[in-house]
């Protein structure tokens, strides 16, 4: 059994992008095995019981919920209190992971709702970051001038929302909100959480990742 954490991860999805982005932000060094997701290796299979990227193994326990482990990571080692936040940065979480989250699915994958109207599905998102533009107006973060973990949270899955029409996004009125993500992808955490590596095979030496 390995004495320290591996962590299965896939480089593009938000959910490992925010579990990563809370390692590194408590200082953690943690052995990442990135995979491809048509070709899951049967270690991680035998790791994670829903098949799903973010996958922890410490010892023989596994956290298979990607707030599971920001959580854990930040209660470790929160140097810049991200944990340290009004209650309703939680219901922001809340509502990321569920209407959100379900919008963008709709949206951005259309072909596979084909009884939904993706217009309507992408004005549910809208009318979520509309109000995630008003919170933004004068300041960097959620809750004022330093990120919390709903800003961890939040900012991968705006991104990948911004991402299904660029053109779109960017002819949005939301200044504050375009701000806050073009400052998250110009930030030096988000170029350390996504270098591209090689698909982890079995026998491959470790790859260190925080710390």
């Amino acid at each position: 059994m390995c004495n320290h954490p591996i962590f299965w991860s896939f480089r593009r999805c938000p959910y490992a992008m925010r579990a990563r982005l809370a390692v590194l932000g408590a200082g953690l060094k943690v052995e990442l095995r990135e995979i491809v997701l048509r070709d899951k290796p049967q270690a991680f299979l035998n790791t994670s019981p829903s098949a799903t990227v973010p996958a922890l193994r410490l010892g023989d326990k596994v956290l298979d919920e990607s707030l599971d482990i920001m959580v854990w990571a930040l209660k470790q080692r929160d140097p810049q209190r991200l944990l340290d936040m009004p209650d309703e940065g939680w219901q922001l979480i809340a509502r990321n992971d569920g209407p959100f989250k379900a919008a963008l699915d709709h949206t951005k994958y259309a072909v596979r709702y084909p009884d939904l109207d993706p217009r309507a599905e992408r004005a549910k998102a809208a009318a979520v970051l509309d109000d995630l533009n008003a919170r933004l107006q004068g300041k960097p973060a959620l809750f004022g001038a330093r990120d919390t973990i709903a800003d961890l949270a939040v900012l991968p899955f705006l991104r990948q929302f911004a991402h299904i029409d660029r053109a779109w996004f960017a002819a949005q009125p939301w200044p504050g909100l375009h701000a806050y993500l073009n400052r998250f992808m110009a930030s030096d955490a988000f170029a350390r959480i996504m270098p591209k590596y090689a698909p982890w095979r079995p026998g491959a030496a470790p790859l260190w990742f925080g710390g």
